[in-house]
Parts: structure tokens; C-alpha cells; sequence
């Protein structure tokens, strides 16, 4: 299942947050966005989604913490970390998470990692 799949987007930059939501609306995902834990984990718990796209800088708590929280609530739901901050990587909170993406104006990585975890699940 691709299209049509329901996909959590959770970042707190309002411009990014609309941008990622129309550019993934157009690919034919139903979007869910969140500029922080406390919406995310309400639309995780209301709408179910297939996966879920986690900034790990967001104010307040980090990303790593709401994936932990998200995997309480549902530890099926794919996890991407999408952070414009490559020392992540190597956090080993960060490597529960299915994928790492650093942020990039070219979406392609991003759009073929959803596509590709979408599938397998």
C-alpha cells in the first residue's frame, strides 16, 4: 500500500510543515501534521497512520522521545527521522528508527523511502 496510505508528518517549522504536506497531498498520501509531540500522539491514537516522518529538533521534547512514545502507542508504524542535522545518525535512540533522512531541498530520498517502507509493510 502506497497511495492512499495515511502518513503523520511532525515538524515545527510551520513553512516546512506546509511544504512537505503539499508536495506528499500531491503524491497522493493523506497527511497528517503535527508541529509538536502532544498533536502527534493525538493523530497517531484518532487516525492510525501507515508511517510517520519525525524532525528530531522540535520545541519542547525531541523527536527521539516522541519515537518512543509513538512505538508505545503503536510499535508497528514506520519511523522516519528527518532532521536537517546529520550527528544524529549515530545516536543510538536514532537507530530504532526504520530510516534517517537529512532534510534536502530534493524530496526524492525522502518520497523513495516512504515508498519503499510503505510496500514492505
Amino acid at each position: 500500500m502506497t497511495k492512499n496510505a495515511k502518513i503523520l508528518l511532525v515538524e515545527d517549522e510551520r513553512s516546512l510543515r506546509m511544504l512537505y504536506k503539499q508536495i506528499l497531498s500531491d503524491d497522493g498520501y493523506t497527511v497528517y501534521d503535527a508541529k509538536n509531540g502532544a498533536e502527534a500522539l493525538e493523530i497517531i491514537v484518532r487516525h492510525h497512520p501507515d508511517l510517520a516522518i519525525l524532525d528530531i529538533r522540535l520545541s519542547g521534547e525531541d523527536g527521539l522521545e516522541l519515537m518512543g512514545k509513538i512505538i508505545n502507542v503503536n510499535d508497528k508504524i514506520p519511523i522516519i527521522l528527518h532532521t536537517a542535522y546529520d550527528v544524529w545518525r549515530d545516536n543510538f535512540r536514532g537507530r530504532i528508527a526504520d530510516a534517517y533522512i537529512v532534510k534536502s531541498s530534493d524530496m526524492s530520498e525522502l518520497k523513495e523511502t516512504i515508498k519503499n517502507l510503505l510496500q514492505r509493510n
